[in-house]
Parts: C-alpha cells; sequence; structure tokens
C-alpha cells in the first residue's frame, strides 16, 4: 500500500503561484487558502475590494482537498448532547446553519461549473449495533424536530451493506471529489482579480489602529483588515484566541477497485455513502472509479509543529481491521494507498467564527464535518467585513472576543475513545 504526503483523491499537481515578495498594501488579507479562505476571497475580490490571499503551500493542499468528500448537514457534537446543552431555538438554528451550508456548497458547484463527481446521495448515519441503532433513531427524530432533513430508514430498505443494521439518513448534501472542488475553486479565485501568493506561510500578525501588518518570510502585506481562515495551522498564529482549535490528524484508506456486483451481493445496492454513529466516526463511501475510501475511526493530535507526513502505519492498519470487521464479503480486496491531514477541533466541537483583534476576523468551521460549512463561513465573513449586517446563520455560531474552554483533545482522550468504541464493538457480538 502506499503511504502518501498528498492527497489521494489524484488531482492533477500545480506548481503553484508565486511567493510574496517584498512590501504590498490592500483593503483585505485573507491567510489561509483552503476552500473558507478560498471563498471569502472570491467574495471580496467579486464585490470590488483589493484582496491579497496568502497560502503556505498552494490554495487547497490541506485538508481541503484530503478529506472524504461528504458534503454533510451534521454538526459535529451529538444531536442528543447539543438539546442538552443548549435551547430548542439553539438547537433549531445550528441545524438550520448546517443545512444552509450544505445549500451554498451545492450552488457553489452548480455556478462555477466546477466539475467534482459531485453525487447529491444524502448520507446516512449507519448503525453497526442495537445500541447505535437506537441512537440513530433517537438522532434522527431530535433533528427531524429541529426541522432538519433527517430521517430513520431501516437497513435493507435503504440498501444498505450487511451489517449495517439502519440509521439516520440526511436528506441534503452527498459526496464529491474534493480535490477536484478545490482546483476549481482555485481557479475562480485566480480570475476574480484576487491577489493571490502561494508558498507564502505567515509568520505573525499584529493589528494596530491603522493597519494590520502580516508578515512572511519575504514579505509584509499591510491591511485594512483581515481573515484567518488558517484551520488547525491557526495555532501557529499568536493573535489568535487562546486555546481556540486543536490540531487532530485523520487519515483515509482507498482500496482497489471493486466489481460493482460485488457490492450488490454484499447488499449495498443503494451506494449510499456512511458514517457510524461511534464515538470517533468510522466513514465509508464508494467512488467513481469503483474504489472504497474509508477513515476516520482512530485519531492522533500533536503539541508540536504541524509537519507535512504520512499516515501511521499504526492508524492504517488499524482502518484496515476495521474494513475487514465491517465487510467480510470483501476479504480478498486489498487496499492501495493511505493518506491524511490535520483538522482543527474547536474546544467545544462545534462551528465558530469572531474577532481575534477589531480588524482581524477568524473562523474555525470545520471539526471533522466542515467542508461545506467552511465555504459558507468564509463567504459570511467576507459579507462582514465588507460592512454588511451580520448574517443570521453566522450570529448562530458567533464567538465574539470571548474566551475558550480547554480542550478535551489530547492524545490519551483520543485513544480513550477508540478504546470505548473498540469495547462497544465486542459488546455488540455478545
Amino acid at each position: 500500500m502506499d503511504l502518501l504526503t498528498e492527497t489521494g483523491w489524484a488531482a492533477p499537481r500545480i506548481t503553484g503561484e508565486p511567493a510574496l515578495a517584498g512590501d504590498i498594501t490592500c483593503d483585505v488579507a485573507v491567510i489561509g487558502g483552503g476552500v473558507g479562505g478560498m471563498t471569502a476571497a472570491l467574495r471580496l475580490a467579486e464585490s470590488g475590494a483589493d484582496v491579497v490571499l496568502l497560502e503556505a503551500e498552494t490554495c487547497g493542499w490541506g485538508p481541503s482537498s484530503r478529506n472524504a468528500g461528504y458534503l454533510t448537514n451534521s454538526i459535529a457534537a451529538d444531536p442528543a448532547l447539543l438539546a442538552l446543552l443548549f435551547s430548542r431555538s439553539k438547537v433549531r438554528a445550528l441545524f438550520q446553519f448546517a443545512e444552509a451550508a450544505v445549500e451554498f456548497a451545492q450552488e457553489t458547484i452548480e455556478h462555477r461549473a466546477i466539475d467534482c463527481d459531485f453525487e447529491k446521495v444524502g448520507i446516512v448515519q449507519a448503525a453497526v449495533s442495537k445500541g447505535q441503532l437506537r441512537k440513530a433513531r433517537r438522532n434522527a427524530k431530535i433533528m427531524a424536530e429541529a426541522g432538519s432533513s433527517a430521517e430513520y430508514v431501516d437497513g435493507r430498505a435503504a440498501g444498505l451493506p450487511d451489517g449495517f443494521l439502519g440509521g439516520m439518513r440526511e436528506g441534503v448534501g452527498g459526496t464529491l471529489n474534493p480535490a477536484k472542488f478545490v482546483l476549481g475553486l482555485r481557479g475562480a479565485v485566480l480570475a476574480s482579480g484576487a491577489r493571490v501568493f502561494e508558498h507564502s506561510r505567515v509568520q505573525d500578525v499584529t493589528d494596530s489602529d491603522s493597519a494590520v501588518i502580516i508578515a512572511t518570510a519575504n514579505g509584509r502585506v499591510r491591511a485594512r483588515q483581515a481573515l484567518l481562515t488558517t484551520n488547525a495551522y491557526t495555532k501557529n498564529l499568536s493573535i489568535a484566541p487562546r486555546r481556540l482549535v486543536s490540531p487532530v490528524w485523520t487519515s483515509l484508506v482507498e482500496t482497489e477497485p471493486i466489481a460493482p456486483e460485488r457490492l450488490d451481493e454484499i447488499g449495498w445496492t443503494s451506494r449510499a455513502p456512511m458514517v457510524t454513529a461511534h464515538m470517533i466516526l468510522e466513514s465509508y463511501r464508494v467512488t467513481p472509479r469503483n474504489s472504497i475510501v474509508f477513515g476516520t475511526r482512530r485519531l492522533e493530535t500533536t503539541s508540536g509543529p504541524l509537519l507535512a507526513r504520512t499516515p501511521s502505519t499504526r492508524v492504517v492498519d488499524d482502518l484496515v481491521r476495521g474494513f475487514r470487521d465491517r465487510f467480510p464479503g470483501l476479504h480478498d480486496v486489498a487496499p492501495q494507498r493511505a493518506w491524511g491531514g490535520w483538522i482543527g477541533m474547536s474546544s467545544y466541537w462545534l462551528p465558530v467564527a469572531g474577532e481575534a483583534s477589531p480588524n482581524v476576523l477568524y473562523s474555525l468551521a470545520c471539526n471533522g464535518h466542515g467542508f461545506a460549512q467552511a465555504q459558507y463561513v468564509g463567504h459570511m465573513l467576507a459579507g462582514r467585513l465588507s460592512g454588511e449586517p451580520m448574517a443570521e446563520d453566522l450570529e448562530t455560531i458567533w464567538h465574539g472576543r470571548g474566551r475558550f474552554w480547554p480542550s478535551f483533545v489530547s492524545g490519551p482522550a483520543l485513544e480513550l475513545g477508540w478504546f470505548g468504541d473498540r469495547l462497544s464493538d465486542r459488546l455488540a457480538r455478545l
């Protein structure tokens, strides 16, 4: 099996735009060229602002092109926990935000004519035990009452594979090739008039009364306003709120191509993309090249620098064991490649946006479910920087300059979550 340092979605390599050299000025500087930063820069440029986009590698190089390719209306926290912690109106607002994010991403694909293999098929939170089945039924009820497009489904009726008993089906969203998507979005940004500097890692951001100064290795940007869309890498910037983000490495594996009739034989007639209801979810989807991409399940973190790396063999081996357990009828299907990336988890596992300083806004809309949400938040923050009233959905996740709780994300906590999931799997077999 190939262990990759880049995305396994096999997008064409690009050399990138030139790095920043010297000092420049602009209206707004966007720091971070993932889908959130690119979406913000695109809206700002098309509204007439002089915008500079700074990216440490090439736009979309990070988790934007490395994720499983789900457009989902899920919120990272468990719906039952949300219902316990927040008012009914707050829960409804969170799911309204999440569904609006999916709709925004779908409109972007259509409006920008981005060829990214998008399939509007929804996603199933699939149960592999009776306990998870009860959880899925409960979550479907909570989400439906909150106005979300979710329903409980039986496994066989929904065309799920053998061993998946049923679950909660999201009525919106679906799957795409994230690497193709970011290439299409990057092309739109380059055509918009935004000044894009790649291979320009930001080293420091300072906000004075007169300007925001962004320093890179070979130049500086002086801007009236700035936006941080740096996901897990936000932890490297001193201007970011303390405890805003915890970095988590998540991995994916792709199998060799599988004959379609074999998927029919194991009951996966719907080809519905799935996530499980474990504490640390497992994801499984069929790709247009007839392979299966699966991942998450076992996560890693670090207190050190976020270096480019391959997935660890320990995690990949565990992912493959999980695949064999879930799909015994595909026991002879070989894994071909594995890759991963650093995502950012907010301290309370919900999407968040706010002010790092008077002239610097930030977004952290990922938490493992944020491919659509990061774009939507970037779009709304661009409107905010342009002087528009705060959008209702942005207000739902707005944190202002508030403090953040200490994070529960740590190596021992992630291992404990994995161990709890494996224990529940064993108990389910008794």
